[in-house]
């Protein structure tokens, strides 16, 4: 799974992206420092694989992952090609959601494109070139469904669909925010539209703010009004803050973040939110060659999450064994976590929930 942070030249994506990866992406005080994009494979930070690590003492840990993408500033006309805009829309269409990056903070020291801070103005700068660009492709989609429909007319709500969708898109509403049934979202989702991708808006503050002044920071409020029309979601941070802790051990960031009296960094926040606006959720598996976290999406059965593993187990799923992470904490073994019938046998139909721990039984 993909995430792409975009935003306006000199929000702070870079600084951002190194900061999530460590990764020294190319950060600098002029518009379309990054062309290309950069791209970093990061850990989703999870306190249960600690935990179970202290139990099983294993050879190996290995954590769920998620890609970031750190996609170059885009600038008013972008949709026509402004600042190499079409080349970045592209980097967009590919990523499955969005860390748009917005800037909270005041530096004289750093160039605004807008010449002012105003996060509303560049968060909707941004959003008429994706909806620009949207239209385009909503209207060769129209098109080809109407040529479509003189032959197959099963597919006038679909029509109907799209011209109601184009609309909303004409009056600057975003396509993820428009009400749609069951069967209008699965035409949605094949469409491709940028203004579709769920997104997390990154509140970019001082560190003065970020410490202090986050509740009743005018600019934070005013995204995150903004973002409640819309359907998206809010996340303060301080990506120069994060910069400058990321390279600290867990026990000195810890630390760091207790001294200045934040309980998490803003970075595992945001991880983790990705991870969330995904749709994602992980189930573990835990012994003494490894313990481990596996991506799945919600909603997933036990068969196909086997098959995360490998094929074989899916192909072959007898059952599930499982026990929660908590009543596993609870007992302190699986041997006495079974004594007090906390583990379960699961068949094909059941739904992984989001800490189960798991052991596939399987026969090829």
């Amino acid at each position: 799974m993909k995430l792409g942070i975009v935003g306006l030249p000199n929000v702070g994506k870079s600084t951002l992206f190194n900061a999530i990866t460590n990764a020294g992406a190319q950060s600098a005080n002029y518009a379309f420092c990054t062309i290309e994009p950069n791209i970093g494979v990061v850990d989703v930070p999870d306190y249960r694989l600690e935990k179970l690590a202290e139990m099983y003492s294993p050879d190996k840990v290995t954590p769920a992952s998620i890609e970031f993408v750190d996609i170059a500033g885009l600038v008013k006309g972008a949709s026509k090609g402004e600042g190499l805009g079409n080349k970045f829309l592209s980097h967009i269409r590919e990523v499955d959601a969005v860390i748009h990056v917005v800037r909270c903070f005041e530096n004289d020291d750093i160039i605004h494109v807008e010449g002012s801070i105003d996060p509303v103005r560049d968060i909707e700068t941004i959003n008429l070139e994706l909806l620009l660009s949207d239209l385009e492709i909503l209207d060769r989609r129209i098109t080809k469904s109407e040529k479509e429909l003189k032959g197959d007319k099963s597919l006038q709500k679909e029509v109907d669909f799209l011209h109601r969708l184009k609309a909303e898109l004409e009056n600057g509403i975003n396509a993820r925010a428009v009400e749609a049934d069951e069967e209008e979202s699965e035409i949605l989702s094949g469409i491709g539209l940028l203004s579709a991708k769920p997104v997390i808006y990154a509140c970019n503050m001082c560190e003065d703010d970020f410490k202090n002044n986050i509740d009743t920071n005018e600019r934070y409020n005013a995204v995150k009004a903004l973002a409640s029309k819309e359907g998206a979601q809010v996340l303060p941070i301080c990506a120069e803050l994060e910069a400058e802790i990321s390279s600290l051990s867990k026990e000195e960031k810890e630390m760091f973040l207790s001294d200045i009296g934040v309980d998490e960094g803003g970075l595992d926040l945001l991880i983790q939110r990705s991870y969330d606006l995904l749709g994602l959720m992980s189930f573990l598996t835990a012994g003494k060659p490894e313990v481990r976290a596996w991506t799945i999406k919600k909603g997933t059965k036990a068969p196909k999450a086997a098959g995360k593993i490998h094929s074989d187990i899916e192909r072959g799923f007898i059952r599930a064994e499982i026990v929660s992470f908590d009543d596993l904490m609870l007992y302190g073994s699986m041997q006495a976590a079974k004594e007090n019938g906390k583990v379960r046998s699961e068949g094909k139909d059941y739904i992984m929930k989001d800490g189960d721990i798991v052991l596939f039984r399987f026969n090829v």
